[in-house]
């Protein structure tokens, strides 16, 4: 079974950055589909950047031109750098995946995802 575990969260002021980490292991299938997803309080997840085979990546309109999204497939890592962040941005932010022998074509859609991490926390304030 898939393990993903995210790090890099934590309190910055409106305008700073932060560098998410997912290190994923654990899986049997010869490639894995990434996404990150976050949850602020009393919203739903939603997607906000997923990354495909070719190692482009689709954004949720709010992040594009500041959140980047990455994968070190030598590390079995999943990025999130995230700039110019807003109060907006608060929420805990999950990493996922799925393990697949196909082609990943970057989906924001959660219901595709079978593997969760944790969660790490982003607050950022004004």
């Amino acid at each position: 079974q898939v393990q993903l575990v995210e790090s890099g969260g934590g309190s910055v002021q409106a305008g700073g950055s932060l560098r998410l980490s997912c290190a994923a292991s654990g899986s049997t299938y010869p490639k894995s589909c990434y996404a990150w997803f976050r949850q602020a309080a009393g919203s739903e997840r939603e997607g906000v950047a997923a990354v495909d085979s070719d190692g482009a990546a689709v954004y949720e309109d709010s992040v594009k031109g500041r959140f980047t999204a990455y994968i070190d497939n030598a590390k079995n890592t999943l990025y999130l750098e995230m700039n110019n962040l807003t109060p907006g941005d608060t929420a805990i932010y999950f990493c996922a995946s799925r393990g697949t022998s196909y082609y990943c074509g970057g989906t924001l859609n959660r219901n595709y995802y079978l593997g969760w991490g944790q969660g790490t926390q982003v607050t950022v304030s004004s």
